[in-house]
């Protein structure tokens, strides 16, 4: 099969400038003040004459090349083995046949670098992008032909773009796993924080990040055996993870990487806080892992009347309610455990706790921040959510493992996995069938949850197992928005976000019905939840849900969106027949993803009109906002100026519709002040936004180095 790619443009730019010169030439003006998008058009051209296609292994035919594939122990034969060689030949040509092209040098290097088939030499491309497509399509098809060929279509499109493990491993023999990352409980013995070190180990090895929680850890000073001030509370934990996943990696291809939430009525918050400090002891300092705070309202209603907040002993209130501190309300309890004599207790200014919040998010962009009350109020399913994950987005119920003496599993709990994955808005809202491509995408997200078997953590296993949860993301809202020629944040934009978001957990609903109808199975624990009772869906049924705007509707032209009915035909559906998915939205920040599908990240606004990226030993890599061309400049305005508001706003009306969470960055100017950031945590909270992820500041531009004419530096 000749796969080589055709040069169908012509020379408009001078031969000698190689690739990466010619995608340099997006961050200056040409002489009428224009970005010179053709130029990044011309650097994918020659990145392929250049480079692409001496290294890439060609072969006769397409059986040839696959029976070499499998024959080297590049591609697992099993994957190949579900379907006839007729049913692979004709998806090959299927997804040829839509003669994809990689819209930015970015998306071409990106995918060629971190994504494609090499020889295990690293020298040889195996893999062009639809070669990867149709291999990710069979092997998440499962010997589906009808699915096989659907998913390929949602993939060669643009419409539904795995996440990077996934993309990265599906179908080879020499892989990590599918799954993006992970969540771990640790309790308050040793037997616990040992198996948590274990556990991230194993993890980090299969190319996974973890995200552990600290809250039930007894605090420094603690009572060991009863014994007063033996506990060294969580701090040095930190650092034992911290160590863990700076030594394992998946076979140096994804470097180990985790996160730690800690409550915010913890008593060693504020040296857990301290650990991000820029002049902290390098004994205590923490360098590589994240940070998160778990935040409960009764925090805010007395930084709000300017009060102490009480910080309560982990190992006494297990004690006192027989329940971790993670199983406590904290809001609910605060009052009657303030009250309680048997419970340890310290005191810190509620306002200078959030003045410390501000002041190491300024040093170091952490913590991020998890709204509990907030979580637990929108979560439909039984039990508590105490965390997240790497990037704030995953809320799912965990419970605990228990162990013996020899860290065997007495009771194995359940833990959390991230089965991910994203809709490009702008191509999903092309698309010929809207509920086809969510339901596809749902599909495809399913079979990851039900092909992932994480043995070494039989915790995770088993949660994985029990709830087949997923995470439906989205990007590209900023590039569909500015494509169409709407301000983000405006009034327009708001209400788009909020019609896509309410369309896409219909059908994501209706999809995960549909499965539990086929399968005959449902989550664990369905019928405790608000979907089992019916309650979930009063929000669609009690009121109208429709476009405010003339504009938006003629967006949705050719779209169903949901009516008052539909959602009750659902709910009488799900009621009877349940739901396969635990949990089905979760909007992740998309990072690699959103380069090789040519979008902007996730649901926030560009950080830049011309992104610039430092790409190894390429340097500096430079990346247009999608769908921006010298025409609608003005509709992409970056996140710096958009300001946090707007950000908050447009992502409050998608949280109504998603069950998890939404990973929200908010930028800054350099002029903000620690009083503007506590502003937006109180504003943030107030509009039910369940978590915040990093903040950014805009750096002021150093005297002497912004060059005339430069599209990058001229925000």
């Amino acid at each position: 099969m000749d796969t080589t790619l055709t040069d169908t443009s012509s020379d408009i730019l001078p031969p000698e400038l190689d690739y990466h010169s010619l995608n340099a030439q997006l961050n200056l003006y040409d002489a009428d003040g224009k970005i010179q998008f053709d130029a990044d058009k011309e650097a994918v051209r020659q990145y392929f004459l250049q480079h692409v296609n001496k290294n890439t292994m060609e072969f006769p035919s397409l059986r040839e090349k696959l029976d070499y594939l499998v024959e080297e122990g590049y591609y697992e034969p099993e994957v190949l083995a579900q379907y006839s060689f007729d049913f692979i030949k004709s998806l090959y040509q299927a997804a040829y046949a839509h003669n994809f092209r990689f819209p930015t040098f970015l998306g071409a290097f990106k995918y060629y670098t971190s994504y494609t088939l090499k020889t295990f030499d690293g020298q040889r491309y195996l893999e062009r992008f639809e070669d990867r497509v149709v291999m990710v399509a069979l092997f998440l098809a499962r010997g589906d032909e009808q699915m096989a060929m659907d998913l390929m279509e949602e993939m060669i499109t643009g419409r539904f773009q795995p996440a990077t493990p996934t993309f990265l491993n599906a179908g080879k023999k020499a892989r990590g796993e599918l799954v993006s990352c992970f969540l771990l409980r640790v309790e308050d013995n040793m037997e616990s924080i040992a198996r948590a070190i274990n556990s991230s180990l194993q993890l980090s090895k299969r190319g996974g990040g973890v995200a552990l929680n600290l809250t039930n850890l007894r605090e420094q000073g603690a009572p060991i055996k009863r014994i007063e001030n033996q506990s060294s509370g969580v701090n040095p934990v930190m650092k034992l993870l911290e160590d863990s996943f700076s030594y394992a990696n998946q076979l140096g291809a994804r470097q180990g990487a985790g996160a730690v939430y800690l409550h915010a009525h913890h008593p060693d918050i504020m040296r857990f806080l301290d650990t991000k400090r820029e002049n902290a002891d390098e004994k205590i300092r923490i360098k590589t892992l994240s940070l998160g705070v778990v935040i409960p309202d009764v925090t805010f209603k007395l930084a709000r009347d300017n009060a102490d907040m009480h910080l309560f002993s982990p190992y006494d209130v297990e004690r006192v309610y027989g329940v971790p501190f993670t199983e406590i309300s904290v809001t609910e309890k605060y009052d009657e455990m303030v009250a309680d004599d048997r419970i340890k207790k310290t005191t810190i200014n509620a306002r200078q706790f959030f003045q410390t919040l501000a002041e190491i998010q300024f040093e170091s962009g952490y913590p991020y921040i998890i709204y509990e009350d907030t979580v637990n109020r929108a979560n439909p399913i039984d039990g508590r959510i105490t965390m997240s994950n790497l990037c704030s987005e995953i809320l799912q119920v965990s419970t605990p493992s228990t162990y013996n003496a020899d860290l065997s599993y007495d009771h194995v709990g359940r833990d959390i996995s991230c089965n991910l994955g994203s809709l490009n808005i702008a191509k999903a809202m092309d698309s010929p069938d809207f509920g086809k491509t969510i339901s596809t995408a749902i599909r495809a997200l399913t079979a990851v949850s039900d092909q992932t078997s994480i043995e070494s953590v039989p915790s995770i296993k088993r949660g994985n197992d029990l709830s087949h949860a997923i995470g439906l993301g989205a990007m590209n809202l900023h590039g569909y928005l500015g494509r169409e020629r709407i301000y983000y944040g405006s009034p327009e934009a708001l209400d788009f976000t909020n019609m896509y978001f309410y369309t896409v957990a219909y059908h994501a609903i209706k999809t995960s019905n549909e499965i539990a109808k086929e399968r005959g199975e449902t989550f664990y624990n369905f019928e405790k939840s608000d979907y089992a009772s019916g309650v979930y869906f009063d929000k669609y049924i009690d009121q109208v849900w429709e476009p405010e705007h003339d504009r938006v509707r003629e967006l949705f032209d050719g779209i169903h969106i949901p009516t008052q009915d539909d959602w009750r035909e659902l709910k009488a559906q799900v009621m009877e027949h349940g739901m396969y998915n635990q949990n089905l939205q979760a909007i992740p920040p998309t990072g690699s993803i959103s380069y090789i599908n040519h979008s902007t990240s996730s649901i926030h606004p560009i950080v830049s009109k011309i992104e610039i990226r430092k790409e190894g030993k390429l340097g500096r890599v430079y990346y247009p906002a999608a769908y921006m061309t010298n025409d609608n400049l003005e509709y992409f305005q970056d996140a710096y100026e958009i300001g946090p508001e707007k950000i908050i706003d447009t992502y409050a009306v998608a949280t109504q519709h998603v069950d998890q969470g939404l990973s929200l960055t908010l930028f800054y100017p350099n002029t903000v002040t620690t009083r503007d950031v506590n502003k937006n945590y109180i504003y943030a909270w107030r509009k039910g936004i369940k978590s915040l992820y990093y903040m950014r500041i805009r750096q002021a531009a150093l005297e002497g180095t912004e060059v005339e004419g430069c599209v990058s530096c001229m925000l």
